[in-house]
């Protein structure tokens, strides 16, 4: 039961109607993701559980019916995929960055106040948290966008806030230790097995992500850059998501049409949202699929 109620729900996830968004140009949004100098600070989660329940203890034989249906839709879905793609169901993939491919090694908080002590930063963890969060949580005024080529100087203004410390030689050490390997590590250590099977199949791979040009030395860093047929990355394509152009552009990049891919990542209004106002497929990481195998999987390539 607890496979079907994973099946379900991801078809609830897949066939429910999508509002259409107002694209912020601040990239505001009511819940906190990770960040390319932190970690995850939402405690806010999103899921179709109240379906889910739902699906677990049907209230009548025809509500268990309309499981049955739904289950069958999803799985026609899929076969037609297949059908036109020679067995696949898509023939591109989009990946989100942070919080999907990788995650921060420590708390955000934690890194903020060790290499802050040496400068005076006087913070605990739980205060440097709260005040990120609100600064994080405020629209940014000098920009349409937050991360402009190297996200200076929103990073400095977050720093600051966040930790009262105002040094440049501070926030240039905090700055540089996001670009290496200490601070990042792979959400799925089977990731790069997975996407050698999804290129050998002929499935084409883009990072989509909002982050400033630090993404690609962090990817050269963790020796996944080269996985990777394409980045569209916000501080380049000058758009962030949920704004649709942002995976238009990686789409463009790939040579495929949006209805040609899927995006996956853990957020459902920047990820999920975005990508199908787009014309793209998306599953969100961590409720519609748990890993990059599974990924692999539900695109019709076998690891």
């Amino acid at each position: 039961m607890a496979l079907r109620t994973r099946i379900i729900t991801r078809a609830f996830s897949n066939l429910t109607h999508k509002p259409k968004l107002q694209v912020l140009g601040n990239g505001s949004s009511d819940v906190i993701r990770a960040d390319p100098t932190g970690s995850p600070v939402s405690n806010c989660g999103s899921s179709f559980s109240t379906a889910a329940a739902a699906v677990e203890a049907p209230a009548s034989a025809s509500a268990s019916a309309s499981v049955e249906r739904l289950f069958g839709l999803v799985k026609e879905y899929e076969d037609y995929r297949r059908g036109l793609y020679g067995g696949l169901t898509h023939k591109a993939l989009l990946v989100d960055a942070v919080g999907t491919l990788v995650i921060p090694s420590q708390p955000m908080a934690q890194i903020y106040k060790q290499i802050g002590e040496k400068y005076g930063v006087e913070y605990s963890e739980d205060e440097i948290l709260k005040r990120y969060r609100w600064a994080y949580g405020q629209p940014w005024g000098r920009s349409r966008l937050r991360y402009v080529n190297d996200g200076r100087p929103f990073w400095q203004h977050i720093v600051s806030c966040s930790t009262g410390c105002s040094d440049s030689q501070y926030f240039e050490e905090l700055y540089n230790y996001y670009t290496t390997e200490k601070a990042w590590h792979l959400c799925d250590p089977e990731a790069e097995r997975v996407f050698q099977a999804l290129r050998a199949a002929g499935v084409k791979l883009a990072i989509v992500s909002n982050f400033d040009t630090r993404l690609r030395p962090v990817l050269r860093a963790l020796n996944c850059d080269h996985w990777f047929d394409a980045v569209a990355v916000s501080a380049e394509v000058e758009a962030e998501k949920p704004n649709p152009t942002i995976f238009l552009k990686a789409c463009e990049l790939l040579g495929v049409n949006p209805d040609d891919a899927v995006h996956v990542g853990d957020d459902r209004r920047n990820d999920i949202w975005g990508a199908r106002d787009a014309g793209c497929d998306a599953w969100l990481w961590g409720s519609d699929v748990v890993s990059f195998k599974e990924v692999a999987q539900r695109i019709g390539v076998e690891v």
